[in-house]
């Protein structure tokens, strides 16, 4: 079974409004450039800090989390890193949502962020009281949230996931004949149910970035490029997943780049993940995917604008002031911990059982 919990317009279309009005920070000429990158190095020591970037946001802070022993990595992978690195300070390069998920994970540490107005759309669209509302009509159901979600709305979870762990903790559940609510995004939902054939009651969020991309420009782009691979992240639209050769996380996506041998990639993700593309595949040409369908233009241009307002300026002042704290009610933040220890011991517990079958064959 696979139903759904539509969004209101006027929210879905407010939020689509604020994405393409987002003020980006200005640019900069090299030599300031490299002035604010020293500066920032030198904060870093100063602070006991270490950065926390997300694949999506611009490359130069890629380039920065990587040069000063800091993480570059999807969500699940900056978890664990925050989780277990020994820094007093983390500044999480990304979106409000991933601030939040490093301070539930580390209670003890300051977390900090270059914007706390990054946010996203997943989020947005998906209310803590509305959400809580919805599950309480369905209290049979085992609630299953991605981790693009507020601090609130995992509270209320009992499972938290990410793109690259949804599809076996989801089956492991329908295994034990649970059924499901899933929040929020609607085609990674989808996909999920797919692959799974759980019962799902799913929240229809989407992202502004991924909801984007168009079957009909991508059939153009591939019969342009006949020897390309299609890369897809499954937040995409289901006639754009189909066409896909790879389906997968950000990290399955940049893995998949780096073993196949195919030298042309069509890419259906933010395209901020060219950074890590190309230094793990050098030489492979990378297309973006097509957004905004057959002549308009797209407002998103597969780059989050949440993402991009994270800069050099902003990243050196969060560290000279202290300012964009991330704090969360403890109860909330006690509740929201259980969802995500539960995701983080599943992706060890497999992991284990991955290797040991490595180890025995």
């Amino acid at each position: 079974m696979n139903r759904a919990y539509d969004i209101p317009h006027n929210l879905e279309d407010g939020i689509r409004e604020i994405a393409a009005s987002v003020t980006l920070p200005a640019p900069l000429s090299p030599e300031k450039k490299t002035v604010l990158i020293q500066h920032i190095k030198q904060l870093l020591k100063k602070e006991n800090a270490v950065l926390v970037a997300h694949y999506y946001v611009d490359e130069e802070l890629q380039r920065l989390a990587d040069e000063t022993g800091g993480c570059v990595a999807d969500s699940l992978g900056m978890a664990h890193f925050g989780n277990t690195h020994p820094a007093t300070t983390l500044v999480v390069i990304g979106v409000r949502f991933m601030g939040e998920s490093a301070k539930i994970l580390n209670p003890e540490k300051r977390i900090l962020m270059p914007d706390l107005e990054a946010n996203c759309s997943l989020d947005m669209e998906c209310p803590a009281d509305d959400f809580s509302a919805f599950c309480d009509e369905h209290p049979d159901r085992t609630v299953v949230v991605y981790t693009n979600t507020s601090a609130a709305v995992k509270a209320r979870a009992d499972w938290n996931v990410t793109s690259s762990n949804a599809v076996n903790i989801v089956r492991h559940l329908h295994e034990q004949g649970k059924k499901i609510i899933w929040a929020p995004d609607k085609h990674l939902g989808r996909y999920v149910q797919q692959e799974t054939g759980v019962d799902m009651l799913r929240w229809m969020g989407s992202c502004v970035v991924h909801d984007e991309f168009r079957e009909d420009e991508l059939k153009e782009l591939m019969q342009q490029n006949p020897e390309a691979k299609v890369l897809v992240h499954p937040e995409s639209p289901e006639a754009v997943v189909a066409l896909a050769d790879f389906v997968g996380s950000t990290s399955g996506i940049i893995k998949y780049a780096q073993q196949t041998s195919a030298t042309t990639l069509i890419v259906a993700t933010d395209l901020g993940i060219f950074y890590k593309m190309r230094e793990a595949a050098p030489g492979k040409k990378l297309l973006v995917a097509p957004t905004g369908g057959i002549s308009p233009t797209c407002s998103m241009c597969a780059h989050c604008p949440w993402m991009a307002m994270n800069g050099l300026e902003n990243l050196a002042s969060v560290l000279e002031t202290g300012m964009n704290e991330i704090t969360i009610d403890e109860d909330v933040r006690r509740k929201a911990l259980v969802s995500i220890e539960r995701m983080l011991e599943f992706s060890r517990s497999n992991a284990i059982v991955a290797e040991t079958k490595r180890i025995a064959v």
